[in-house]
């Protein structure tokens, strides 16, 4: 990074920063439990020469420090899939069910954005394609920034079911809604994805807004339709046509890529009839508000009462407990 001449291709300059940025986020936490180690050893023989209740509380505290960094390596460890590091691109969608459906997969928005907030990740809403008169949405996507992002998301994938009194129904019965969340790595330029402009039709329109003064007046959303296999990417929540292009097309990528994989996963699965079905159709999670309160995640058991601070972005904990699951 000192050499002359490091930054004349920007583009080759931040994949070696992001190359040195995944080296260090190794180094340097087995480099602090390596010294620590070697100071618990001299307190180990200093102690073997005559006992002091200062060093063996230190050395206690010291110890579990050390226990706790190699757990977080451990769990880290799990997270090695190729694009796991990447930062993400999820896609929250309403299913059957109507305005209490639109309204879940609002929810749902939410809850994802206070939890990457929660973990100090850059989160973004790219588009956002709004409910009915009463609110909610038909469909959002959103883009997660930091470490492991997509790591963490892909736990997310899936079905999710609410249950509750509809604030919708007149007679306040109890109704079941259902979203899908879609997480996508965010590869940009990492692998070949081969896009032709003459296989993409670019559409232009005006993004919503809330009105007023800062209504939108040009058609500056952008929608990108990739001919050959009908994917769609939309963004409209850039400040001008040209990067809600590149955002679009970006986007458009990850799917694509999704895609191909979806293919290769299927083909396989022919193989291995035996492994369970990991189609984005199988209901991962419940989230229960009436007749009584709990959030429980169906493939690892794991369950709370405390369903309102789980919608808060409290879901570190069912994430991890699923990613543990899933690679034993």
């Amino acid at each position: 990074m000192a050499e002359p001449g490091f930054w004349d291709s920007r583009e080759k300059a931040m994949q070696s920063i992001e190359k040195n940025k995944r080296v260090h986020a190794w180094l340097d936490p087995i480099r602090e439990i390596e010294s620590k180690l070697e100071n618990l050893k001299i307190a180990v023989e200093l102690l073997e020469i005559a006992s002091d209740d200062d060093l063996t509380n230190e050395s206690s505290i010291n110890l579990a420090a050390i226990e706790k960094k190699l757990d977080r390596l451990e769990f880290v460890q799990m997270l090695s899939g190729p694009h796991d590091r990447n930062d993400a691109i999820l896609t929250i969608r309403s299913g059957a069910g109507g305005q209490d459906s639109q309204d879940w997969a609002e929810m749902l928005m939410k809850m994802y954005i206070h939890w990457a907030e929660k973990q100090d990740f850059d989160v973004e809403v790219l588009s956002v394609s709004e409910g009915g008169s009463e609110g909610g949405i038909r469909e959002a996507t959103l883009s997660v920034k930091g470490s492991w992002a997509y790591g963490y998301l892909r736990a997310e994938g899936g079905i999710h079911r609410l249950v509750r009194k509809s604030p919708f129904d007149q007679n306040h019965r109890r109704h079941t809604s259902f979203a899908s969340v879609f997480p996508l790595p965010d590869i940009e330029d990492e692998i070949e994805v081969e896009l032709n402009d003459d296989e993409i039709r670019v559409d232009t329109f005006r993004a919503s807004g809330a009105g007023g003064q800062h209504v939108n007046k040009t058609d500056s959303a952008v929608r990108m339709t990739h001919i050959p296999t009908g994917i769609v990417a939309t963004c409209q929540n850039q400040r001008s046509q040209h990067r809600n292009r590149e955002v679009a097309r970006r986007i458009l990528r990850a799917k694509l890529y999704k895609f191909e994989e979806d293919k290769r996963r299927e083909e396989k699965a022919k193989l291995e009839k035996t492994k369970k079905d990991v189609s984005w159709g199988h209901q991962i999670r419940s989230y229960v508000m009436h007749p009584y309160k709990m959030v429980k995640d169906h493939r690892t058991g794991i369950e709370t009462s405390n369903i309102d601070d789980f919608l808060s972005g409290e879901i570190q904990e069912f994430i991890e407990e699923y990613l543990r699951k899933s690679s034993q």
